[in-house]
């Protein structure tokens, strides 16, 4: 038995798989082997919660910002940034859709990008990634820890819940794995 908090380290299995063309605009969770979507029709309708205040980002935003915050992590590039094209690799999608991803990011001054392509982290979008992967984490973390789910089905839902859940209930989601000797690194 642990003595202390027991830590977790960063699992960076988690990837994403391209849905057919007229879905191409959110990545798709994918864990090990198996694609987890919600119903496709008006998935990209979906009402999402304001996680971030006035200036939170589409569930599709929130997925393509989390992944340069993880290759950030992964490559230790916070100061020269990374290419684009690792995005698409990660996220198993097309240049184009990861162009216009980062375009998307840069008009909400979450991402910035030299002329050559690298791609660095705003501030804010350092902080906003930080934070969504932090989300997956701790929901990961709950999910297979204290409801016993397995490690691919609670990957693949925890990317799902990571955008809906508001700062006060992710809060007290922290405050209460703290409480049973749990920290998420």
């Amino acid at each position: 038995e642990a003595k202390g908090p027991m830590r977790y380290g960063v699992c960076l299995a988690h990837t994403f798989v391209r849905l057919p063309a007229r879905h191409l605009s959110r990545p798709a969770c994918l864990g090990t082997n198996k694609l987890v979507v919600p119903s496709l029709e008006g998935f990209n309708d979906m009402p999402k919660t304001d996680t971030h205040g006035p200036n939170s980002l589409s569930m599709a935003s929130e997925d393509y910002l989390e992944s340069v915050y993880r290759i950030m992590v992964e490559q230790n590039a916070f100061e020269n940034g990374i290419r684009s094209v690792d995005v698409a690799e990660q996220l198993n999608v097309s240049k184009a859709s990861v162009n216009k991803a980062m375009s998307t990011l840069k008009e909400h001054g979450m991402v910035e990008q030299t002329r050559y392509g690298r791609v660095t982290l705003t501030k804010e979008g350092l902080e906003y990634g930080k934070d969504v992967w932090h989300r997956h984490r701790t929901l990961r973390l709950f999910l297979t820890e204290e409801l016993g789910v397995d490690a691919e089905t609670a990957d693949d839902e925890a990317c799902l819940m990571e955008h809906d859940l508001s700062a006060d209930t992710m809060r007290r989601w922290c405050e209460y794995l703290e409480r049973h000797g749990v920290q998420v690194e």
